[in-house]
């Protein structure tokens, strides 16, 4: 199954840049949907104004996931009045969108986690108490660290704090990758204007 990320950005722009980024969101969705894609929101940055966004992260997975991502990939522009800024006269406000492989920073190696167990001091009796159950598992590279006690033995909580490091790794994988990302973008400046690999109008985001 192909996993690619699609982050959505309203850079250093204003308002109205943010909430293009918000409509262009459940566009975004709306799409990957009908393309019978599963979508699922990383992240949600919140802009000042109400139901806008500075920026926002979603993973795409299936089957040609990659050409939907890249049939996004560059800058989109939304040609509205403002809804802020009633004699405000720029009418075009434009949005960074990146696409980039998930595969292509998974660095996961059970090498450089490292355990430790000890006494339980949650309830469960005397097992509790006289048994090392719980387990501390640690991700060295990025110091991501889980703790896991739910059961008695300790086997099966060595298992459940793997599966917990793994997804909070991904998390950790994903904001650096969305940061060095950005300081290539080097925020709004950066959006190439001249040539939108997609286009809207109004507050209805009609497609051009």
């Amino acid at each position: 199954m192909e996993n690619y990320i699609i982050h959505i950005t309203s850079g250093k722009g204003p308002a109205e840049c943010c909430m293009a980024v918000a409509m262009l969101l459940k566009e975004v969705l709306q799409e990957a949907e009908e393309s019978r894609l599963q979508a699922t929101v990383v992240e949600r940055i919140p802009g000042i104004e109400n139901r806008t966004l500075l920026s926002a992260t979603v993973m795409i997975s299936g089957k040609n996931a990659k050409l939907f991502c890249s049939s996004w990939n560059g800058v989109s522009l939304l040609i509205s009045q403002s809804p802020f800024r009633k004699f405000h006269k720029r009418k075009n406000w434009f949005i960074g969108i990146q696409c980039f492989d998930k595969s292509s920073f998974s660095k996961w190696n059970e090498k450089d986690i490292t355990f430790q167990t000890m006494r339980s001091s949650g309830p469960g009796g005397q097992n509790v108490n006289k048994v090392e159950s719980a387990v501390r598992v640690t991700h060295k590279p990025s110091g991501t660290m889980v703790m896991v006690n739910e059961s008695r033995s300790q086997l099966q909580n060595k298992k459940l704090a793997i599966e917990r490091l793994k997804i909070q790794f991904e998390q950790w994988l994903l904001k650096q990758a969305l940061a060095e990302q950005q300081q290539l973008w080097q925020q709004h400046n950066s959006l190439e204007r001249g040539n939108p690999t997609r286009v809207y109008e109004g507050l209805t985001f009609k497609k051009k």
